[in-house]
C-alpha cells in the first residue's frame, strides 16, 4: 500500500490485513521501490499523487523491469476526472479504484485480481 496519507495508510493497511492479506506501507515513491526491491509484492495499492515519484511514473518504472512487470498495481485515487482513468492504464496498472474507497468492495476486488492472477 503507497499512500502519503497516513489516514488512507491506516485504513486500506487495516481493512486488507483484517482479511488476511499482508500488508507493507510505504508513503512515497521511492519508498515504495526499495519496499518492492526487497520484497517484491503479489500486488499494489499505489496512489496516483504521491511527493517525488508520482504513482503513473512508478508503475512505468515496475512494469517497464522483467523483475517486477508481473506485479499487480492498482491506482488508488481521488481524481476521478474523465481521462484519468485511461492515463492510469496506459501507464500500466490492472485497475482503478477511486477514493473514497469503498471498504466493503476493496477487498473483494484486491482477492478477484489476486484470484485471477493465479489462473
Amino acid at each position: 500500500m503507497v499512500d502519503d496519507n497516513p489516514i488512507n495508510l491506516k485504513l486500506v493497511s487495516d481493512l486488507l490485513a483484517f482479511e488476511g492479506h499482508r500488508v507493507v506501507k510505504a508513503v512515497d515513491g521511492e519508498e515504495a521501490a526499495d519496499c518492492v526491491r526487497q520484497d517484491p509484492p503479489d500486488l499494489i495499492l499505489l496512489d496516483v499523487d504521491l511527493p517525488g515519484i508520482d504513482g503513473l511514473t512508478l508503475t512505468k518504472r515496475l512494469k517497464a523491469d522483467p523483475q517486477t512487470t508481473d506485479i499487480i498495481i492498482v491506482a488508488l485515487t481521488a481524481f476521478a476526472m474523465k481521462g484519468d482513468r485511461q492515463k492510469a492504464m496506459a501507464a500500466g496498472c490492472d485497475a482503478y479504484v477511486t477514493k473514497p474507497i469503498n471498504t466493503r468492495e476493496l477487498p473483494a476486488q484486491v482477492a478477484e485480481l489476486l484470484q485471477n492472477r493465479e489462473k
